[in-house]
């Protein structure tokens, strides 16, 4: 694992988890949560996607395009889906 690429894939993930939260009130985590969201997220969503795209390039760390776009997809979504799932247990029971 090269961790330039990580660092970047984790950078992307904070911005995804915000960007999200922002336009996504509902699900919003506030800054800190949605941006620890977003790191964790996009540190898996990059290295998943890193994996996914195979050959030489992923072997030497990924591309800086795949380490982008993983890390912000995958930010974005584990923030919306633990928005989500935070949404749902706040909820009274019927």
């Amino acid at each position: 694992m090269n961790m330039t690429s990580l660092l970047v894939q984790v950078l992307c993930g904070a911005a995804g988890g915000n960007i999200v939260g922002a336009v996504l009130k509902k699900f919003s985590l506030g800054p800190v949560g949605n941006s620890i969201a977003g790191i964790v997220g996009g540190g898996l969503g990059g290295q998943l996607l890193g994996m996914m795209s195979g050959g030489a390039a992923s072997a030497a760390g990924g591309s800086m395009a795949t380490n982008l776009l993983g890390g912000g997809l995958g930010g974005a979504v584990l923030m919306l889906l633990v928005g989500a799932l935070r949404g749902m247990a706040k909820k009274p029971a019927a």
